[in-house]
């Protein structure tokens, strides 16, 4: 079994991308390590290797959790599989 994403814990929102050439339409696996399980979906989007997308839906203005850290806020609604990145999360910081 191929796993396509990796998230820290199961209260994460994103997950990072650790395999090449990951298709919108492609079913994904991925491992949840604190928990040690795995979730399924489809990818929505294309996204690259090492890029964050969504495990769940995001709300526009919803905090962004990566590592179970505080990475920033969605700035437009990011559905589960959809490519996180910088056209939809932004830092809270300015």
């Amino acid at each position: 079994m191929t796993i396509h994403f990796v998230v820290h814990d199961e209260g994460d929102s994103v997950g990072v991308v650790v395999v090449e050439g990951l298709k919108a339409g492609q079913p994904l696996t991925g491992w949840i390590m604190d928990q040690d399980k795995m979730i399924e979906f489809k990818a929505i989007n294309d996204i690259p290797i090492g890029h964050k997308l969504a495990v769940r839906s995001i709300a526009s203005g919803d905090t962004i959790i990566k590592y179970g850290v505080d990475i920033g806020k969605a700035v437009a609604n990011i559905g589960a599989g959809e490519h996180a990145h910088v056209h939809n999360v932004k830092t809270k910081r300015w």
